[in-house]
């Protein structure tokens, strides 16, 4: 672990458990959770706000329309499906193409008409989902990756998670997909976090297994040229999810498509606390500073994001920057 002295955590202002769940149960109600917790909520919640999301295709609600689901898969070569209520990556499927009547995955696998079938019921009988409940299945585009990020995701789509406080971005990072997390874009199970400088969406710090790297470990490209583009508009649509839900700590998942730009993905109402590896520096002083600075005045969702990007970017991490 980069924080094992008690020492360094003190001086870095590191988020623990307890103080994050103490900020969570202050700042977001509970009946505001089914909001985030559900992305078909959250995909509506979104689209009546004026805020890009991926095109919906189709949502399977009951196992008897399972059946009926060929004529909505062959209007489309690729798409995703995805449980409503799912978490940690579970359940999404990925089509990138078709050949004959089969359809491939984004690994090149292919998959058969029944196979998909099959698993659209599993996602409603509840197998992917929180606490194992009945479920609907979400179909969507799939987003076409930005070219600025070619070689350095393992298969899977990059995404950026923001934390926003109070409708103050406050740290960011971006989630590379590896081998070892099976294209997905999880930390616990590989994938790589690179902490970004919130003035212009650089990269600061790269970790893996909570450990500094330099490299993308599948593809080599070095990780410290990375930069966001339309980094301003990123930041700007993380921010207003505040006023979208009403939490005032949320985890905002953002990617980025060749052709639309920042596209959310899903919201997270407990997000964890990885991302200080990332950035190898806390989060404690940050919320502190939102939550003085939110007493005090009231800011749209532009001066909210100016404000972070002067306030917080450009912070040298306690460790050399990548």
């Amino acid at each position: 672990m980069l924080f094992a002295n008690p020492r360094r955590l003190r001086e870095i202002g590191l988020l623990g458990m307890n103080e994050r769940n103490f900020f969570i149960s202050r700042y977001n109600r509970r009946q505001l959770y089914p909001l985030v917790d559900d992305k078909m909520k959250t995909k509506l919640l979104a689209e009546k706000n004026g805020l890009a999301v991926a095109k919906l295709y189709g949502v399977v609600r009951e196992q008897h329309e399972v059946e009926k689901m060929d004529e909505l898969l062959d209007r489309h070569d690729s798409f995703v499906i995805k449980p409503s209520r799912g978490s940690g990556g579970k359940g999404i499927k990925v089509i990138a193409g078709r050949r004959g009547d089969a359809f491939i995955k984004s690994s090149g696998e292919e998959v058969s008409r029944l196979d998909l079938t099959r698993h659209v019921s599993n996602v409603l009988s509840g197998l992917y989902s929180l606490a194992g409940k009945p479920d609907v299945a979400m179909i969507e585009a799939l987003v076409e990756m930005d070219p600025h990020f070619e070689g350095l995701s393992y298969e899977g789509i990059p995404d950026i998670r923001i934390i926003v406080f109070m409708g103050y971005p406050v740290m960011s990072m971006m989630r590379l997909a590896t081998r070892a997390s099976d294209g997905k874009a999880n930390l616990h199970q590989g994938a790589v976090g690179v902490g970004l400088d919130l003035a212009n969406g650089k990269s600061l710090f790269a970790v893996q297994y909570n450990r500094p790297l330099k490299l993308h470990p599948d593809t080599g490209l070095p990780l410290n040229t990375l930069t966001i583009p339309h980094w301003y508009e990123l930041m700007c649509l993380g921010s207003s999810c505040f006023e979208m839900t009403g939490l005032g700590y949320l985890g905002a998942d953002i990617v980025m498509d060749h052709h639309r730009g920042p596209l959310i993905m899903e919201l997270n109402a407990r997000p964890g606390l990885s991302i200080q590896i990332a950035n190898n520096t806390g989060l404690s002083p940050r919320i502190r500073r939102i939550a003085a600075e939110a007493k005090v005045r009231q800011r749209s969702v532009e001066e909210r994001v100016k404000f972070s990007m002067e306030m917080f970017g450009s912070e040298l991490p306690v460790a050399a920057a990548v």
